[in-house]
């Protein structure tokens, strides 16, 4: 790409063309944007597209991008400790000792490449996971229409938008049709922007008010356009604003913990580091040896091996729930997931089939009324927004001969109006033909429409009959949209707003959405799992509770739109919890009630597929969606369900109950093991004459123990740990840490007097009974702590159960076999092995016993 834009070269293979300038986005005719763009209406070809990504880079200004893998496995070496470690190491093998230098570097090497690839494959098979259900764009290439990923778009792509998409890239506008865009993101603006094609832009002075032009991170509100794409990636408007823009949502409490708990074990490690190091410099032990041990120390209780459990864990949750329907697109929402305890949720598609059909079309007194079809089809025909089930219901229930209408204007739907408006010519006549909310619709109309098509006041007993119409409709389920009309002059060119008043009532839209018969069950199972389901829905109470009673769900409560529009903050705390119906909600109402909702301390999901739902979906704890939701949906979602229903997400709180539970067995694991290690060498430092373990058995110990435990995210869970909401609780952790490390701690004393007073053990025996003790104890004590049970009434994976025990046999064969000599290791007599098995027993029962009291008193504590 060339520096001086004013100087092109001459034309050349399509990744040399330059990319505009930023206003010149705006104010270069269009014919000349595409020729210094090289392109044309009919898109790019294959060639060319591979060619400008190579030259200008993917779209995607607001990924996180990896860094290479081969820079990944460097930066593990970047672990201060491991660093010194491997200094040290080389000192003694310049001073001799070759072998322990190698057998050092060997167990680092392995650790770390264990690490590396269990994290990098669970970061790729949750990428494949995400790039299934990526938001596309429809792209003119080779001559077709095709969908490709954002991320895939280069300069001089041609994009065909219409209403629920999200724009790209920064864009010149071709072709435009009652386009109307939310540019919130960029200008804070919460009111849609109608933007046209055009060489010359209205607004211009401030970037995004440019209105031919159109901006990545944006969203089509309704109508459609063709869009010349000019910057993509971090040369677009977002990208440049990304460093403000792409701040980190607020970290969960599961992250929180998380850190929480490393940083406390990074803290007991250097006090116990600091303290060996003096320890072995006032008993005058040789320096060299005391620091390698005193740093392989810290690497043995470091849990380096928590950030890829973590990762490992929760990337096994993601793909288990893909194969259940939900695509993970956040991983740290499998905890929000878990813990969730209020599922708002819309109605459609969740209580219903989704399945909306129109069965009739009648008058304000309930009569068949050919002439508000009509009304109804024509309106539906030319609205230019993305049609919606009721509009795709009206289209399909019988044909209309549209020969004689042409649109001239439309006042596109929002969901403030909650109607759409279209100026259509049939003959002579102009005419404004408006859809939408039937209490609106009576609201604003002074007169209606008889059998015969004479128009006549709406007077009050009209309006009461036509109310009771509506009433009777929505008590029997049905959903209605109200048609109405007004004559305009026909200089009348444009449709507005203000022109929807003194309109003239034609009749009711009505339509039948049958309730889905597993909904009801879904919902009283999930309240029984601790989950809460509450319904934000844009229709009115009348049909709403129809539904509910017709799935066998009790209304415990009811809000309107109205309702919440004049109750303050507090108030609507007060309701929220109460109230399980919240009925013609806009999308700013539902923002509230989810905001309320959290406030109360509840963790909130929410669930949603329309352009109205964005909002909604950014404010919930965890956003679910569904895979044919709007784009904007989509994109605001954290989980896509590819099957709209509610036993979907039942099965995934499960799955995100399991995980965290998962979670919390090594954390427990590491809090009891590495603190109860901690105490031991600080008591074998004082009173033994030599070093307890060898700085290379310590990182033996350390490696076999983590290989021991990554089966641990593979575990089955009690099916009593996930019937209710799961929330990381870092006190419990640190309760259980200081109760469970001293029991570790008193049995490792018990077997350092064992082989000082019964085997007479030397240095080397010493090391390798320890070494023994401390393997089988501390992987051994999963089948206990992985579960509230007595251990033996739940049984734990195959996998868990070969890995740990595994892992005892290999501690107990390297001390059997010539290879141990490498390590130190000596062969114990066989009375140890009588000695460990009668303490090791004894261990497990002891944590047996002190875990039935430890969860007693956390209970009571609760």
């Amino acid at each position: 790409m060339t520096d001086d834009l004013g100087n092109l070269p001459p034309p050349a293979p399509a990744a040399t063309a330059a990319e505009p300038e930023p206003e010149q986005i705006w104010q270069d005719p269009t014919d000349s944007l595409l020729a210094r763009l090289r392109t044309h209406p009919g898109g790019l070809d294959s060639n060319e597209v591979q060619a400008r990504l190579a030259a200008f880079g993917p779209n995607d200004a607001a990924t996180v991008k990896r860094n290479p893998l081969w820079l990944q496995f460097l930066a593990r070496f970047g672990n201060p400790l491991i660093l010194i470690l491997l200094i040290a190491s080389a000192v003694s093998a310049a001073t001799g000792d070759v072998a322990s230098f190698v057998v050092i570097f060997c167990i680092i090497m392995v650790s770390i490449i264990f690490d590396f690839v269990q994290e990098v494959r669970a970061q790729n098979a949750v990428e494949a996971l995400r790039q299934s259900v990526a938001v596309q764009a429809s792209t003119r290439r080779d001559g077709q229409v095709v969908s490709v990923p954002l991320h895939d778009l280069v300069p001089g792509d041609i994009v065909e938008l219409i209403a629920g998409d999200l724009i790209p890239a920064d864009s010149r506008l071709l072709e435009s049709r009652d386009l109307y865009i939310n540019q919130a993101l960029l200008t804070g603006e919460p009111y849609p922007v109608e933007k046209q094609a055009g060489n010359h832009a209205a607004g211009a002075d401030n970037p995004a008010g440019a209105s031919n032009a159109v901006f990545a991170g944006t969203s089509v509100i309704s109508g459609t356009a063709t869009a010349l794409v000019c910057r993509t990636g971090k040369r677009t408007a977002l990208g440049q604003l990304a460093t403000s823009l792409a701040e980190k949502p607020p970290a969960t409490a599961f992250t929180v913990g998380i850190r929480r708990f490393g940083i406390l074990i990074m803290r007991f490690t250097v006090l116990m580091v600091l303290f060996v190091v003096i320890v072995n410099i006032v008993f005058h032990r040789p320096m060299l040896q005391s620091l390698m041990f005193a740093v392989a120390l810290a690497v043995g209780l470091t849990p380096e091996l928590l950030p890829m459990i973590v990762t490992v864990t929760l990337a096994r949750s993601a793909m288990q729930m893909a194969r259940r329907k939900v695509i993970v697109k956040r991983l740290a929402a499998i905890h929000d997931l878990g813990a969730m305890t209020v599922l708002c949720t819309d109605k459609t598609g969740t209580l219903t089939e989704a399945a909306i059909r129109l069965v009739r079309a009648v008058d304000g007194h309930g009569a068949d009324s050919p002439h508000a079809f009509a009304c109804a089809y024509v309106n539906s025909r030319f609205e230019s927004g993305m049609k919606s089930p009721l509009d795709e219901a009206i289209l399909a229930a019988r044909p209309f001969d549209m020969a004689d209408f042409r649109k001239v204007d439309e006042v596109p739907f929002d969901f403030e109006r909650r109607r759409v408006s279209v100026l259509v010519d049939h003959g002579a006549a102009r005419r404004l033909i408006v859809k939408g909310a039937a209490e609106d619709l009576l609201r604003l109309s002074g007169a209606y429409q008889d059998a015969d098509g004479v128009e006549k006041p709406l007077d009050a007993a009209a309006r009461a009959a036509f109310q009771a119409t509506l009433d009777g409709l929505g008590a029997q389920g049905y959903r209605v949209l109200g048609i109405a009309s007004r004559t305009v002059d026909a200089s009348h060119r444009t449709a507005m707003i203000a022109d929807e008043s003194n309109l003239v009532f034609t009749g009711f839209a009505v339509f039948l959405d049958p309730p889905k018969t597993s909904a009801g069950a879904t919902i009283r199972a999930l309240a029984q799992a601790g989950v809460a389901v509450k319904v934000l829905t844009g229709d009115n109470e009348l049909v709403s509770r129809h539904v509910f009673a017709e799935i066998g769900v009790p209304v415990t409560g009811v809000l309107t739109g109205a309702a919440i529009e004049h109750l303050t903050a507090e108030a609507l705390l007060g309701q929220v919890r109460r109230v399980n119906l919240f009925c013609r909600v806009n999308p700013q109402q539902k923002q509230r009630v989810l905001l309320a909702l959290k406030r109360l301390g509840e963790v909130v999901g929410f669930m949603g597929d329309g352009i109205n739902d964005a909002p909604a979906l950014h404010a919930a704890d965890v956003g679910i969606s569904v895979d044919g939701a709007a784009d904007v949906a989509r994109a605001a979602a954290d989980l896509i369900l590819l099957e709209h229903d509610l036993s979907v997400v039942r099965e995934a709180v499960a799955a995100g109950r399991a995980t965290v539970q998962n979670v919390s067995k090594y954390v427990l694991m590491g809090a009891s093991s590495n603190f109860g290690n901690m105490f031991s060498m600080a008591g074998a430092t004082l009173i033994l004459p030599f070093l307890p373990m060898l700085p290379i058995q310590v990182l033996l110990n350390n490696l076999i123990y983590n290989v021991s435990e990554i089966a641990i995210p593979f575990d089955r869970v009690d099916p009593e740990a996930v019937e209710r909401p799961v929330k990381w609780d870092i006190r419990l952790i640190e309760r259980f840490m200081l109760v469970f490390g001293p029991v570790s701690s008193l049995f490792d004393f018990i077997t350092f007097g064992a082989l000082l007073l019964l085997f007479n053990a030397g240095e080397s025996l010493f090391q390798t009974g320890w070494f023994i003790e401390s393997i089988t104890t501390q992987t051994l004590v999963v089948f206990c702590i992985r579960t509230r049970r007595l251990f033996f009434q739940s049984r734990p994976r195959l996998f868990l159960a070969a890995m740990n025990l595994g892992a005892v046999a290999l501690a107990i064969g390297l001390a059997m076999v010539s290879i141990g000599k490498w390590f130190g290791f000596v062969t114990p007599p066989p009375l140890f092995f009588v000695f460990l098995v009668v303490a090791t027993l004894a261990y497990l029962g002891l944590v047996e016993v002190t875990k039935v009291f430890f969860y007693r008193f956390m209970a009571r504590q609760q």
